[in-house]
């Protein structure tokens, strides 16, 4: 399936838009012609990849909670949406030690409200992103399969987990593929990701946001807390065109492709937080970092995810390599900060070297 061809004129929402991927799955959808409608909060980063691309005015914008169901059903009943990409969340795991009531409001109540608007509306399709914590971390050199034990240490990977398992109850409940065409007209399915980078994230505790703010723009040493943690480290592009063609089966009614689905690295590119440093730093040609260990908070230490299922199911495989996809982030970051070049079409230039390959 040719992604600008299905895209073309399609009406595509997309809750957290204003965020990281958010803003790259924006500029994806118009690229492709879509015409699309976000539903967020504002940015929480300054500077953010959604002001920097200018967004705002391109789309259908919506600053709004995803916690409010009445406004966000307000919003899906007039936009009438043809597919609804479901990225707004709390996503960082320190910061669900300190706020974790809101952490869970927003990613599980969030859920629900974004499949109960899509019940109430008949939307055709939907991809509720979740992430790879999602599954119960034992910590050994295991990639885990759809098919794994749910669980979560911390409240972030937890309230993930328990909106993976209000997606399987609405896929149950109201959209059983069984009874598809026949009681109802929607497909639903989750989508669990590893550790996305690349250009325009500037999120606080996350490796490489860290990293370019230390050695780009204050021009000092990075503190890091756990240098031989494994990631499955990946470019944001990888995961977002999963999403994407798990999207377009779904639409074309493929009923088989509901549930959930890991878009993860290839093994070799699940490395350690040092090796993906010492990789950033050899293209940066500077760069140093110190180890200071944190007690205070649990992280795991280890997580790999096997993405057998979404190969031989939906013909994705993942395109850059680990050191393509630190040389495509830390070019975009000194196009930003450095040259001050056109972000905007530097930005749509990766997006369209990579699709232009797949």
């Amino acid at each position: 399936m040719e992604i600008k061809e299905f895209f073309n004129n399609k009406k595509v929402l997309i809750t957290g838009h204003t965020g990281f991927k958010g803003a790259w799955l924006t500029q994806i959808m118009l690229n492709s012609g879509a015409r699309v409608c976000g539903y967020s909060l504002e940015p929480n980063t300054k500077p953010s990849l959604f002001e920097a691309l200018e967004l705002a005015g391109k789309i259908d914008n919506h600053i709004a909670d995803i916690r409010d169901l009445e406004k966000l059903n307000e919003v899906v009943t007039k936009f009438k949406p043809d597919i609804i990409f479901h990225l707004a969340a709390q996503p960082i795991v320190r910061d669900s030690y300190d706020n974790p009531v809101y952490t869970y409001e927003t990613n599980v109540m969030g859920t629900v409200n974004v499949l109960e608007v899509m019940r109430l509306n008949k939307v055709p399709a939907g991809v509720m992103i979740t992430t790879d914590k999602v599954y119960k971390n034992f910590e050994k050199d295991v990639a885990y399969k759809e098919d794994d034990q749910l669980g979560g240490y911390d409240p972030y990977s937890n309230s993930k987990a328990c909106a993976d398992l209000v997606v399987s109850s609405y896929i149950s409940s109201f959209f059983n593929p069984k009874d598809y065409k026949a009681k109802h007209n929607t497909l639903v399915a989750s989508a669990r990701a590893g550790n996305v980078i690349g250009g325009g994230d500037w999120a606080k505790d996350r490796l490489l946001p860290d990293a370019i703010k230390a050695f780009l723009v204050n021009k000092e040493d990075l503190v890091i807390r756990s240098p031989k943690a494994i990631r499955p480290w990946q470019h944001v592009l990888e995961p977002l065109y999963g999403y994407i063609l798990l999207a377009m089966h779904l639409y074309n009614g493929e009923s088989d492709k509901v549930g959930g689905w890991n878009f993860g690295p290839n093994d070799e590119d699940m490395q350690e937080v040092e090796k993906v440093l010492q990789m950033l730093t050899g293209h940066l040609k500077h760069g140093k970092y110190v180890v200071e260990e944190d007690k205070g908070k649990h992280e795991a230490k280890l997580l790999k995810l096997d993405n057998t299922k979404s190969r031989t199911e939906l013909n994705w495989i993942p395109k850059y390599d680990l050191s393509k996809t630190i040389k495509e982030t830390a070019e975009w970051y000194e196009v930003f900060h450095l040259i001050k070049g056109d972000i905007k079409k530097f930005t749509s230039n990766q997006i369209e070297s990579y699709f232009d390959n797949n």
